[in-house]
């Protein structure tokens, strides 16, 4: 395993980190368990969960995978060897079941005390706030949303200011963004500069080979800034694992039990240009899935790249691809495709 730091700590992550949000829908605990003996076997330190999770989010399943995690903690005594990412739901109709409102120091205070419990831990190590409270174009939303965007926004201060609390209090450590654009990056990083306040060190995006669009602005933030890209959706939903190809619907994939997901990842351009990298895949004799989590593992800006699996053998091989070093003509190849078909995803 290779390992960084968390930006501006001294917390050392894996490159890898192990995504969560399957656990208590698609997995059951047991299968959940076996993930975590495995991942934290190969050197993988890092795991990122979620109050919301598992998903699709739904009152039934709030808050599933933080207790399987819990369970896993208390059977193991494992807590110590975990930097343990989680976040707060954002505002929404999609987190109605959770609760009302943006952050407020209530809100705030009542899904880091529940995350806890359910977490069975006295702390979380990076606390993440999972989606702005105003309207940004995150979650298949490739353009701003000016025309409903809400104009009200996050008083910055006042959200730091809370967070600061629950860190003077040895409940949370560290701090991290997650969906967030440029503006709204910048202006947290502004605030705890100017105010003296705890800094966000991370910041949780959607990027893969088919949706780059982080490097567009936010790339630059992060390499100036010293705030760390952890990668989420880095196959696409499933998609770069090529297994959508011509139309296939593998039985028990996230893409046939909720197609809802990987919509934004299947339009024409996106499965053109997955086609593409498949076939420089097979020219390197590696698989795609192999292609596109090596690419994410290399980029510069990148903290570290959370893969997320329902079968031991996808997380075997997503583990595996920290020891895949692409060559300079591999890479030439996909910025060949990028170049002809840039981000067909939003």
């Amino acid at each position: 395993m290779k390992y960084t730091k968390l930006p501006n700590t001294e917390i050392k992550v894996s490159k890898i980190c192990l995504g969560t949000m399957t656990w208590g829908n698609q997995n059951t605990e047991a299968e959940a368990f076996e993930q975590m003996d495995y991942a934290l076997d190969k050197g993988v330190n890092f795991f990122d969960t979620a109050e919301l999770y598992a998903v699709p989010a739904s009152a039934e399943t709030y808050g599933s995978t933080e207790k399987i995690i819990g369970n896993w903690f208390k059977k193991t005594g494992h807590r110590d060897k975990v930097v343990l990412a989680s976040k707060i739901a954002g505002f929404g109709d999609y987190t109605a079941h959770i609760r009302k409102g943006g952050f407020t120091k209530k809100n705030i205070s009542e899904a880091i005390e529940g995350s806890l419990r359910r977490l069975q831990t006295d702390y979380i190590d990076l606390y993440q706030l999972h989606w702005p409270t105003r309207g940004v174009n995150c979650f298949g939303v490739r353009d701003y949303p000016y025309q409903y965007s809400a104009k009200e926004t996050e008083n910055q201060l006042e959200v730091l200011e809370i967070l600061q609390g629950f860190i003077k209090e040895g409940k949370i450590k560290h701090i991290g963004l997650s969906n967030e654009t440029p503006w709204g990056t910048m202006k947290y990083l502004d605030a705890s500069k100017n105010h003296n306040l705890p800094r966000m060190v991370t910041i949780q995006n959607s990027y893969s080979l088919i949706h780059r669009a982080y490097e567009i602005g936010m790339s630059e933030v992060s390499l100036r800034e010293n705030i760390g890209l952890l990668v989420y959706s880095p196959l696409a939903q499933g998609v770069l694992s090529g297994k959508y190809i011509n139309g296939q619907k593998p039985e028990g994939a996230r893409g046939t039990l909720f197609p809802r997901f990987i919509a934004r990842y299947m339009t024409d351009g996106s499965l053109k240009a997955v086609e593409a990298y498949a076939k420089i895949a097979k020219k390197y004799n590696i698989t795609l899935t192999e292609l596109s989590l090596a690419y994410v593992n290399q980029l510069p800006f990148v903290t570290s790249n959370i893969i997320g699996a329902t079968k031991m053998d996808q997380l075997k091989e997503n583990i595996n691809t920290i020891n895949i070093n692409l060559s300079e003509e591999a890479l030439a190849d996909i910025e060949a495709i990028h170049q002809a078909m840039p981000n067909p995803a939003p």
